[in-house]
């Protein structure tokens, strides 16, 4: 059976970390250097992302339970986790899977609706590329400049291309099956019935993720919520604001 791909650092009472789209473990080094003098950290890469396990399939129940195969082999009864963009929907699934398993919660910018598309233009950007033609990533970064405008996003979808062996270049990301289950990854995880999970909802004010009538349905799915907007971040929080969000994160989970 397929696993994922984790890291962990520290130790103390767990706290699982779970990536974005086109993310993986190795975006979160230095929150998960940051939170991890009073906890366990487990750091996942999800499938088709990172270093784990490429498969044609990708929905939320079975992300979910890739997730609760780790705690699994790890032991782990009852745990907290931290999941941002899709991966704060693979954290809600799992709740809504395995709410004896959740301790605490922390999701970030992102509501349990099903949302618009947002990224096929920059999925169809990446697949128009033969990596085949380019020697660097730099040149791969000046041959999406055209379509992508933003340096930093330019700089954060690279990260996922490797150089092999004999020097060529590679997306260590399943880009063609992210793309067909892209779909998927927009949908719904709202529960059939409120779940009693105890819950932090953190947004960037300068993101449009989460709005007021997402809130007003944040707090139907998960009453015991609260909520926390870092006004200098956009949709990328932990990065963009980094001290200000570890802050709300340990003070919620201390609490």
């Amino acid at each position: 059976m397929q696993r994922l791909f984790y890291q962990i650092t520290g130790s103390g009472r767990p706290l699982l970390i779970v990536h974005g789209l086109f993310g993986s473990s190795d975006n979160w080094r230095a929150v998960t250097k940051a939170l991890s003098d009073k906890r366990q950290i487990i750091a996942v890469d999800l499938r088709n992302h990172g270093r784990s396990f490429h498969h044609q399939d990708q929905h939320y129940p079975q992300m979910a339970e890739d997730i609760e195969r780790v705690v699994d082999e790890l032991g782990i009864e009852e745990i907290d986790l931290l999941g941002h963009s899709i991966g704060g929907k693979v954290v809600m699934q799992f709740a809504r899977q395995h709410t004896h398993r959740v301790r605490q919660m922390v999701v970030v910018d992102i509501a349990p609706r099903q949302y618009p598309d947002k990224h096929s233009w920059i999925f169809k950007s990446l697949l128009s590329l033969n990596l085949d033609q380019y020697q660097q990533r730099s040149q791969l970064d000046a041959a999406l400049a055209s379509d992508i405008k933003d340096a930093a996003v330019r700089q954060f979808l690279l990260m996922n291309v490797e150089k092999n062996d004999e020097g060529s270049l590679s997306w260590r990301i399943n880009l063609q099956a992210l793309f067909c289950n892209y779909a998927a990854l927009l949908s719904s995880v709202e529960p059939e019935q409120a779940l009693d999970v105890k819950s932090c909802f953190i947004a960037g004010g300068r993101s449009d993720y989460i709005s007021e009538a997402d809130r007003q349905l944040i707090r139907q799915c998960f009453p015991d919520s609260e909520f926390t907007v870092i006004d200098e971040a956009g949709h990328w929080v932990h990065a963009e604001a980094h001290k200000a969000f570890c802050q709300v994160v340990e003070q919620f989970l201390d609490d």
